[in-house]
């Protein structure tokens, strides 16, 4: 895949760790260990606003948990 679209624009996944916390990455780069890609591969914008939907409550999933609330 190539990390741009025709219109030039560099694109870019939205990757997820264990802990549920959510991170865009280059679409060209290896995925690192730890993350596994979910959502959108697309420009910085929309994968952005696909975390800003998704990724709403910031504590870590260990905590939620912990705390009773997942």
């Amino acid at each position: 895949m190539s990390t741009r679209e025709a219109s030039g624009t560099e694109l870019f996944r939205v990757l997820v760790n264990a802990e549920g916390q959510h991170s865009i990455w280059p679409a060209g780069l290896e995925v690192p260990a730890g993350w596994d890609p979910v959502g959108p591969t697309a420009d910085q914008a929309t994968c952005m606003a696909y975390v800003d939907e998704h990724w709403t409550d910031m504590r870590p999933l260990s905590l939620r948990r912990a705390m009773g609330q997942e």
